[in-house]
C-alpha cells in the first residue's frame, strides 16, 4: 500500500480543538484520524479507518482462533424481543427508539443478546448442536446524555460481542475461561496496559462478571487493587467485610441530647466531644450514623419512591455504587423537603423510619448490636446509644459507601486497597439462562428430555480500543502507535524539492512492492519543519527522511517511540525495513 500526502484526505491541526477534553480526543482530531460528524458520532478518515481495521483484525483473529463463528445482525431491531426480555424498559432513556411508517416500534441495537438467543433457538434443536458461540463486529448505539471524550463516550460505536450457548454450567465456565484467555491475547497484541477486575453485571444480568480496564488517568471507571494479594475490582463491585455482630441489649438505653446547630457530621462530633455525650470524649465521624435520603425511579414507573441509606458518618454515599446495587433503577439525591415535613433535614435518625413506611438499607458495617450517635428526628437534637436490632431494624444492607485508598482488602484483609482509573475495553459475563428463559428456548437433551441452554456474553469496545491505545501511546509531540495497530509501517518525508520528492516516491513504491504500508509526504510548498511535525503527530513507527545526504546515498531513519535517529545507506534499505516489519508482524501474530 502506498499513500501520498498530496492526495490523501487528511488535514492536521496545529492547535487542540476547543471541545477536545482528553489526549486521545485531541490527538486523533489533530492528526486527522477522525472528524466529528454529530454529537457523539465521528467519521473515520483514511488513516483512522486503517487503525480501526487493524484493531478489528486482531479481535477477529483471536475470536476465530477459539472457535467462535462470525455472524452479522441488523442494527435496526423490532421492539418485541426487548419487551419480552424486559430490557426495553430496563434501558430506559439509554436506547434510541423509533417507529416505522406503520407505527411499529423499533430500537437501534445497544447489544444483541435477544437476537442471538432467538437465532440459536430457531436453528438448533438438539444437544448434538452444542456448544456453539457466535460473534459479530457491529455498530451499536446508546443515547448518552452527555457524549464526551471523543471515542471514549459516544452515541455510536463499533463493538465485538460474542454469545456462547452451552448445555450445563461446566460448559459455560469453560466458554467463559476460553474468552477470558482470548481477551488477554487481544489486549497484549494491541500493546495495552490493562487490569482484569471483578465487576457488576448491570443490564446484562447473570452471575460472574469481569471487566478489562486499560489504565488511564482520564478513565471513567474507578477500580481498586490490593497491596498484598491479586484482588482487583471495579469500585461498584467492591464488598465490605462486616464486623462481628453483638448483643443489641448489651448497651444502655438510647438518650436524646440537645445538639443545636449541628447539621454536619463534623459539627456534631465537635459538640459531642466538648459536651462528653454519653460520658465520652473520643467521638469520631465513624461513630455516627448518617442517614441519606434518595429518590429511586424504577424503569417504566410513573412514581418515585424514597429510600434511606444509613452509613457511618466518615463515609460519603457513592451514587454509582447505589445504582449498581439497585439496577435497573435510577437514583438521585432527595431534594423535596417541603413535601415531607416529618423528615427533619440534618437530624434524621433510623428510629422512626419503619413507622413512616420508608425503606431503610444500611452499610454492612451497621451490624446488629452496633450502637450509634445519630439524629433524633427533631431539629437540633441527636441521640446516643441508638442500637441496630433494638432501636431500629434495617430492611437490608447495601454497598453504597465510597471506597477509599487504604481500606482493608475484602479478600485477604492483610493488604490495603489502592485506587486507580481505567477505560473499560472489555467485559465478560456468565449470563446463565436469563435470555433462554425469556424466550423459552429448549433443545432435546441426551436423555430425550428438554434441556435449556445457558449463555455467556463477551464484549469488546473496538472503536474505544483505538482511543484507549492512543491514551497510553502518545507523547507531547503526538501519537506513538504500536506496530500492531499503526496505520502504516513507514512514513517517508521528502525534506526538499525535486530530487528528494522523486527519491521518496521511488523508495515508497519499492517498499510497497515488498509488502509494506507506506505514506509519502510529497506535498509541494510545505516546509520540512511542518512535514516533520506532521510525521510526529501522525505517529507511524518508522520515519525515513529523504534529505540533505541523498546525493551521498544516505537517508535518515527515525524511530518514533524511542526518538533514535541514524543515517543509513539507501542501498539495501528496502530489504532491511521489509525484514524488520515482517519480524514484527510475526511476533505479533
Amino acid at each position: 500500500m502506498l499513500l501520498r500526502m498530496s492526495t490523501l484526505l487528511l488535514r492536521t491541526l496545529r492547535e487542540d480543538p476547543a471541545d477536545a477534553e482528553v489526549p486521545s480526543h485531541r490527538l486523533l482530531l489533530r492528526a486527522g484520524y477522525v472528524r466529528r460528524a454529530a454529537p457523539g458520532g465521528y467519521a473515520w478518515l483514511p488513516l483512522g479507518k486503517l487503525v480501526l481495521d487493524r484493531v478489528t483484525e486482531v479481535v477477529r483473529a483471536e475470536m476465530t482462533a477459539i472457535g467462535d463463528q462470525e455472524v452479522h445482525f441488523p442494527a435496526l431491531l423490532p421492539a418485541e424481543p426487548y419487551r419480552t426480555s424486559g430490557r426495553w424498559t430496563e434501558y430506559g432513556d439509554d436506547i434510541f427508539t423509533l417507529a416505522d411508517r406503520k407505527g411499529a416500534e423499533h430500537l437501534l441495537a445497544p447489544t444483541h443478546e435477544e437476537l442471538a438467543t432467538l437465532l440459536v433457538g430457531d436453528v438448533f434443536t438438539s444437544y448434538r448442536d452444542f456448544p456453539v458461540t457466535l460473534f459479530q463486529i457491529q455498530t451499536k448505539f446508546r443515547d448518552e446524555a452527555r457524549p464526551r471524550a471523543g471515542l471514549l463516550r459516544g452515541r455510536e460505536f463499533l463493538m465485538k460481542d460474542a454469545y456462547s450457548f452451552d448445555l450445563d454450567e461446566a460448559g459455560l465456565q469453560a466458554a467463559y475461561d476460553r474468552h477470558r484467555a482470548a481477551y488477554t491475547k487481544v489486549f497484549d497484541r494491541l500493546g495495552l496496559d490493562y487490569t482484569i477486575v471483578r465487576a457488576t453485571s448491570g443490564a446484562m444480568g447473570g452471575s460472574a462478571s469481569e471487566e478489562f480496564l486499560a489504565a488511564a488517568p482520564v478513565g471513567e471507571d474507578t477500580f481498586v487493587g490490593c497491596t498484598a494479594c491479586d484482588y482487583a475490582a471495579n469500585t461498584e463491585a467492591v464488598t465490605t467485610r462486616a464486623p462481628a455482630a453483638g448483643d443489641p441489649y448489651a448497651h444502655p438505653p438510647a438518650e436524646v441530647h440537645d445538639t443545636p446547630e449541628t447539621p454536619t457530621i463534623a459539627s456534631l462530633v465537635e459538640l459531642a466531644n466538648a459536651r462528653r455525650l454519653a460520658g465520652r470524649s473520643d467521638w469520631t465521624a465513624a461513630d455516627t450514623l448518617k442517614n441519606i435520603l434518595l429518590t429511586v425511579r424504577r424503569p417504566g414507573a410513573d412514581e418515585t419512591e424514597l429510600l434511606v441509606i444509613g452509613l457511618p458518618g466518615d463515609r460519603e454515599v457513592d451514587l454509582k455504587r447505589v445504582e449498581a446495587a439497585l439496577h435497573p433503577a435510577t437514583v438521585t439525591v432527595f431534594e423535596d423537603w417541603a413535601e415531607h415535613p416529618e423528615l427533619v433535614r440534618g437530624y434524621i435518625g433510623p428510629q422512626i423510619l419503619a413507622k413512616l413506611g420508608l425503606r431503610y438499607l444500611v452499610d454492612p458495617r451497621v451490624v446488629p448490636g452496633s450502637a450509634w450517635l445519630t439524629g433524633a428526628n427533631e431539629p437540633g437534637r441527636h441521640a446516643t446509644n441508638v442500637v441496630s436490632g433494638r432501636d431500629f431494624t434495617p430492611d437490608g444492607t447495601i454497598e453504597a459507601a465510597e471506597v477509599r485508598p487504604g481500606d482493608r482488602c475484602p479478600a485477604c484483609e492483610a493488604g490495603e486497597l489502592t485506587i486507580r482509573r481505567g477505560i473499560e475495553i472489555g467485559h465478560i459475563f456468565q449470563l446463565g439462562r436469563r435470555f433462554t428463559d425469556a424466550f423459552a428456548v429448549d433443545v432435546l437433551g441426551p436423555e430425550g428430555r428438554p434441556v435449556r441452554p445457558t449463555m455467556g456474553c463477551y464484549g469488546i469496545g473496538v472503536s474505544r480500543l483505538v482511543a484507549a491505545i492512543a491514551e497510553q501511546h502518545h507523547d507531547d509531540r503526538g501519537l506513538v502507535w504500536p506496530a500492531s495497530v499503526a496505520p502504516l509501517d513507514v512514513h517517508l518525508v521528502a525534506a526538499g524539492k525535486g530530487p528528494q520528492v522523486e527519491a521518496a516516491l521511488d523508495l515508497g513504491g519499492r517498499l510497497a512492492a515488498a509488502g509494506l504500508r507506506v505514506l509519502v509526504d510529497d506535498r509541494a510548498g510545505v516546509s520540512a519543519g511542518v512535514k516533520f511535525t506532521d510525521a510526529e503527530l501522525i505517529g507511524v513507527p518508522r520515519a525515513v527522511v529523504v534529505g540533505r545526504r541523498l546525493t551521498e546515498g544516505y537517508v535518515e531513519l527515525r524511530d518514533r517511540a524511542t526518538g533514535e535517529r541514524s543515517d543509513v545507506p539507501l542501498d539495501g534499505l528496502v530489504e532491511r525495513l521489509a525484514d524488520e516489519v515482517r519480524a514484527t508482524r510475526g511476533h505479533l501474530v
